[in-house]
């Protein structure tokens, strides 16, 4: 069985809090934290604070030893490519390696018209991605860049020090669209594959988006990968499939949290909920089964966890985690 690697959602609220579980999760053994880049929380009131994404991952990095940081996903469309390229390098510079860098297409309208960024049609979106990660590679290992395109260009835009990890930072593409993994086919390492957010919702808020992606859609949007990777000329395995869980780990397989939880979401049955690749619920040995079935089936080697309680991080830790060291 393939060796699977777990991150862990922090909180975006407070720092100290923030902190807190990043240290802890380094301590646990957890390979990566991860927050999301907006500017106004997914959950929870649109009041309660939320913390800049690299701002934040670069305090966490300063402060961990062991433990890779992971926006999952910043916004390309948020920072200018060259800013991006510079920002990225400093915190693989402060963290001495260890930043993944997780990259979308943006997606959230209300936001991007709130805080006066143009948001064109999604196929524009990808195509702006595309140039984005053109010019982070540039910048990240060529003298003297230079790159022209129909969105965004540099010239001569020098960036030292250049980062830590060599060829270049990693990149995670988040997304499941054709465009999506057209450009991930060629240019990603890891592809977080989610369920689609066309409706301008997060997914883990748009019930609909949940109870469609299943196990069988990420076989088939796996399948698609593994194929556009081919004619991209790339080997298929080089490619590490992740994916991000709302995670419920309890020792009562009655939990009433459960089916509140999968009524929120709306998933029809916990049977089905168990099986979504958007969630992690059950007991530990029930966690473990579905764990080791996405290994194996799904092929998903890198899941972040988005912890519903002190409770499950604790269960998972301690019975779940060690079957897969």
């Amino acid at each position: 069985m393939a060796k699977v690697k777990f991150g862990m959602y922090l909180p975006q609220k407070d720092f100290a809090m923030a902190k807190e579980v990043a240290l802890a999760a380094e301590r646990q053994g957890f390979y990566s934290v991860s927050i999301n880049d907006h500017f106004v929380p997914q959950i929870g009131p649109p009041d309660t604070p939320q913390m800049e994404c690299f701002t934040t991952l670069a305090a966490i990095a300063a402060i961990t030893e062991k433990i890779r940081v992971v926006p999952a996903v910043a916004s390309a469309s948020y920072r200018s490519p060259a800013m991006l390229a510079k920002i990225t390098a400093t915190i693989d510079h402060l963290s001495g390696g260890r930043l993944v860098l997780g990259l979308g297409a943006g997606w959230q309208r209300s936001e991007y018209e709130a805080h006066g960024y143009p948001f064109p049609p999604a196929k524009v979106r990808v195509e702006q991605l595309a140039e984005v990660i053109q010019i982070l590679k540039a910048m990240w290992t060529e003298e003297s860049p230079t790159f022209s395109g129909e969105h965004f260009s540099i010239t001569g835009a020098n960036s030292h020090p250049r980062p830590v990890q060599r060829p270049h930072i990693p990149l995670m593409l988040g997304g499941s669209s054709g465009r999506m993994l057209r450009l991930a086919a060629a240019e990603a390492d890891i592809v977080n594959l989610i369920p689609p957010t066309s409706g301008g919702k997060d997914f883990l808020k748009d019930r609909e988006a949940v109870s469609e992606f299943t196990a069988e859609t990420l076989i088939e949007k796996t399948a698609v990968l593994r194929q556009l990777t081919e004619e991209a000329g790339r080997d298929p395995g080089a490619i590490e499939i992740g994916g991000l869980a709302m995670t419920r780990v309890t020792e009562d397989a009655d939990d009433p949290g459960l089916g509140k939880l999968i009524e929120r979401l709306g998933v029809p049955d916990l049977d089905r909920a168990r099986r979504s690749p958007t969630l992690l619920l059950g007991t530990p040995e029930q966690v473990i089964e579905e764990l080791r079935y996405r290994i194996e089936v799904l092929g998903v080697t890198y899941l972040i966890l988005v912890p519903t309680s002190k409770d499950t991080v604790d269960l998972f830790v301690d019975h779940v985690m060690p079957e897969f060291s």
